[in-house]
């Protein structure tokens, strides 16, 4: 069977690498929610942006966001936009800080009748898509702004919080260099009364999420963008910000042990992926123990059962780049002499919510984090409700906020 490399692995366990901060800059927080018009459900994963600057946020699992803006911008237009939906603008005079509800319009044209940019071969199109990588996506290296967030579920209950503000130093899509992470502040909370410890040493963190990134690391998907082992099919197109979009969905032809399948949303136009969404399925309990468990004890089983990942892409001045991505693993673990089994729930997610173009774009070396790296709890950071100050984050979905309420309480 061929090698594989697989990503994200899961974490547990963190070190915490300490930079000083410069002082925050004064801002102004906008909440809101995004819904579909007409089914009035939440639009998840849309992107909120300042149009012609680079501050950006995307809504979390019930379509809410926070969009932190430096205060004495007050003459800003908000952009929102969903693959599939009507982007909305809207002027900064439109927004309460507390609560705005936007509501996004599905496309309505009927795209299956455009002939404009038809194709018939989906193997073809997306050969093409990865060779215009370097006309596509940025050619020079950028540092950029970001934030990550990772939780663990037993059951329904949260018992592993970690969050961090992070530096991307993102490399050009041409270049052989790979990615740099430093971590500006994080904080962490871990319940470890309720995680089989033992059992799990699994390891991850930000650059989970940064490998998701198809275009910069297409090894982890294609096997080094061999896609004689895949199928590809064209699906109904669809559209974004007035954009036609083919999707491709695609499926490894050998399914032996493990094996992905998802959907590439490519811009018709351009060539450009813009989105990938696709799933890991393992039927082989021992290979995928061995794929995402480092060390566990000989009277326990651990395997996951539910495997899916996300990227979405940003675009700036036409080139486009890694902009949010996140996972969800589903993992079950089973002690040889109890009664009943343990499942697990890791979700990780990173966005980028600001992009630097600075002269000077090489970090301190001692800053970065190794991808092996984790970090360690620090529940400091509970306890100051402006912990974030005029950084911008997910903003925790319901569930994560209880989390954080009970940490807080904890402490005191």
């Amino acid at each position: 069977m061929k090698t594989k490399l697989y990503f994200p692995r899961i974490a547990i366990l963190f070190f915490l690498i300490s930079l000083s901060i410069s002082a925050q800059e004064k801002y102004t927080s906008y909440k809101g929610l995004v819904i579909n018009q007409q089914t009035e459900e939440p639009v998840v994963s849309a992107k909120v942006e300042v149009e012609n600057h680079d501050f950006s946020t995307v809504t979390n699992n019930e379509g809410e966001f926070t969009l932190k803006i430096p205060a004495d911008l007050t003459n800003a237009i908000i952009t929102t936009s969903y693959l599939g939906y009507e982007s909305k603008s809207l002027h900064l005079r439109n927004f309460d800080q507390e609560r705005t509800l936007i509501q996004l319009i599905e496309s309505s044209e009927k795209l299956s009748e455009i002939n404009l940019y038809q194709v018939k071969d989906a193997k073809s199109l997306v050969k093409e898509c990865f060779s215009k990588r370097g006309e596509n996506y940025i050619n020079h290296s950028v540092v950029m702004s970001g934030f990550y967030r990772e939780t663990i579920q037993k059951g329904r209950r949260n018992v592993s919080l970690s969050e961090a503000v992070i530096k991307i130093h993102k490399e050009s899509y041409t270049s052989n260099r790979r990615d740099k992470i430093s971590i500006l502040k994080a904080r962490k909370s871990t319940d470890y009364s309720r995680l089989d410890t033992l059992a799990l040493k699994l390891r991850g963190g930000p650059y989970s999420s940064l490998y998701l990134d198809v275009m910069e690391y297409p090894e982890f998907l294609f096997e080094d963008e061999q896609l004689s082992d895949y199928s590809f099919t064209l699906e109904n197109p669809t559209s974004i910000n007035n954009r036609y979009v083919h999707q491709v969905s695609f499926e490894e032809n050998s399914k032996g042990n493990a094996w992905y399948n998802g959907t590439l949303y490519i811009d018709a136009a351009t060539l450009t992926l813009l989105k990938a969404d696709y799933n890991l399925t393992i039927e082989n309990r021992k290979l995928a123990s061995r794929m995402f468990v480092v060390k566990k004890p000989g009277s326990v089983k651990v395997y996951p059962e539910k495997i899916q990942y996300h990227v979405n892409y940003f675009e700036k001045d036409g080139k486009w780049y890694y902009g949010h991505s996140n996972a969800m693993l589903e993992f079950v673990v089973n002690w040889k002499k109890k009664l009943f089994n343990s499942r697990f729930t890791l979700t990780n997610e990173m966005i980028v919510t600001k992009r630097e173009e600075v002269e000077n774009k090489k970090f301190i070396k001692a800053n970065y984090i190794k991808p092996s790296i984790v970090m360690a709890d620090d529940v400091s950071g509970f306890r100051d409700k402006n912990f974030w100050g005029a950084s911008n984050i997910i903003e925790p979905e319901k569930s994560i906020q209880n989390a954080i309420e009970k940490i807080k309480a904890n402490l005191d």
